[in-house]
């Protein structure tokens, strides 16, 4: 699943290209049964089934012979949220250890895990997904990954704020017309109004965002702008 989501666009070229790097490995190939056996129901009842502690610390073990103490991340459901800034902050190799089932021996993770991460709340069938996520937002942060440079720098949350809406040909579509500004080439007026479309989108669909961040006395006169038109 990671292998074959990593195949394709962006990240499939950085891999070609070696910028970034995906190596998967699978616990059942250190099961210490017959079986292949890497989960069992958990002690106290229950529905589901849990991870065992065993075939996890000798894949963990074989991964960190070849790469050294790499940091364990663990993509669950009741991790701290992944956002932006956290995956901005990643500059060395992870390991991304992805729960199943109905979770993974705690004793494992008590031991091994350095953090835990989650995609939000809500719980899906296994942590391939969020690991997809974490792959992709870290790996179109790395140089040269991106086709335009200034491409991860104007995504949304990188500067604290959600993004500013954005326009193509043609210039009018079904009565729609794009924004003057955009089509009047002066720099310093687009980038005001994006500035100000940025605080506004923000103020509309995450306010929450505004209350932690700190605005500077421009980026508040044209929040104030933007609350004003909408009047």
């Amino acid at each position: 699943m990671i292998r074959d989501a990593c195949s394709y666009g962006i990240i499939g070229r950085a891999i070609k290209k070696g910028l970034v790097s995906v190596d998967c490995w699978t616990p059942r190939d250190d099961a210490v049964n017959a079986h292949r056996t890497v989960d069992d129901r958990p002690f106290g009842g229950g529905p589901g089934m849990v991870m065992m502690a065993e075939p996890l610390i000798r894949t963990l073990n074989r991964i960190r012979l070849n790469r050294g103490n790499l940091r364990l991340i663990y993509l669950s459901p009741q991790g701290k949220p992944i956002t932006q800034s956290l995956l901005g902050e990643q500059k060395d190799d992870l390991i991304l250890l992805c729960g199943r089932y109905e979770g993974i021996d705690e004793r494992f993770l008590e031991s091994q895990a350095d953090e835990e991460w989650s995609l939000g709340d809500f719980v899906l069938s296994g942590g391939e997904i969020a690991a997809m996520a974490v792959i992709d937002g870290i790996s179109r942060l790395i140089p040269g990954v991106l086709g335009d440079g200034q491409s991860a720098q104007r995504d949304s949350f990188m500067s604290g704020l959600l993004d500013c809406p954005h326009y193509t040909r043609p210039e009018v579509w079904r009565d729609m017309a794009t924004p003057e500004v955009l089509m009047s080439g002066h720099h310093q007026y687009i980038e005001r109004w994006r500035l100000k479309q940025s605080l506004g989108r923000t103020w509309l669909r995450r306010p929450d965002l505004l209350e932690n961040g700190r605005l500077t006395g421009e980026e508040r006169l044209l929040l104030n702008e933007f609350i004003h038109e909408q009047n």
